[in-house]
């Protein structure tokens, strides 16, 4: 997936937001229509902005050669009609939760594995294609099932104390449990928009996921 935004902080806060999708990987990251031109034939799939510095998003969208979902606070009707019409897949207005882009990318490998079946499409293939994509349901709030709500509630708690953004390793010691399974349980959190994903560069090695916990968020409910 390429994601494409001018500010590179909202760049680095999508992709991590594409990370915590299974299936999903960022292929690249472009801050100009130029620069996504240059990198869309490496990927599937491109989350991009209206605002870009050289072309506005609306104009590159017939352009490019693959599937796209706008990621915007452009909010005007024309906008939207204008994106639809030009084939955009989605419309995503910012500020979007992780789990608000997570529905709309798990509808999408659905589509897609729809139109894999290896052989001509009926008028029922192709309706069930469509109604797959958009078939979006709102996020719940709920404990993912197989996980502990007592360990849900305990990481949850930890990062709402903590006031600011925090990684796996730093939740893991604070409540005493694994950086793996604060992992998990973060990404759970995050994917059911109670938790926003940040990036924290160091001097060296990769960008570390961290954590924090959206304001007037409610804790998590056991399934």
């Amino acid at each position: 997936m390429l994601v494409v935004d001018d500010d590179f902080r909202v760049a680095q806060v999508h992709a991590g937001f594409v990370d915590l999708v299974p299936g999903f990987r960022v292929a690249g990251r472009a801050r100009t229509a130029a620069d996504a031109r240059a990198k869309a034939s490496a990927a599937d799939l491109v989350l991009l902005d209206v605002y870009l510095p050289d072309q506005s998003g609306l104009d590159l969208l017939p352009r490019l050669a693959t599937d796209v979902i706008m990621a915007t606070a452009a909010t005007d009707p024309q906008s939207v009609r204008t994106a639809i019409s030009r084939g955009a897949l989605h419309y995503l207005i910012k500020p979007f939760t992780a789990a608000e882009l997570g529905e709309r990318l798990r509808a999408y490998a659905r589509y897609r594995e729809c139109l894999t079946t290896g052989g001509q499409l009926g008028q029922a293939d192709v309706d069930r294609a469509v109604h797959v994509l958009h078939d979006v349901p709102r996020a719940r709030q709920r404990t993912v099932k197989g996980q502990s709500p007592v360990t849900s509630r305990l990481v949850a708690d930890a990062l709402r104390r903590a006031g600011a953004p925090r990684s796996a390793a730093e939740i893991s010691e604070a409540v005493g449990i694994s950086r793996a399974t604060a992992q998990r349980y973060l990404a759970s959190l995050a994917q059911g928009g109670r938790v926003l994903v940040t990036l924290r560069y160091g001097s060296t090695g990769r960008p570390e996921h961290e954590y924090l916990w959206r304001p007037g968020s409610s804790g998590p409910v056991a399934m």
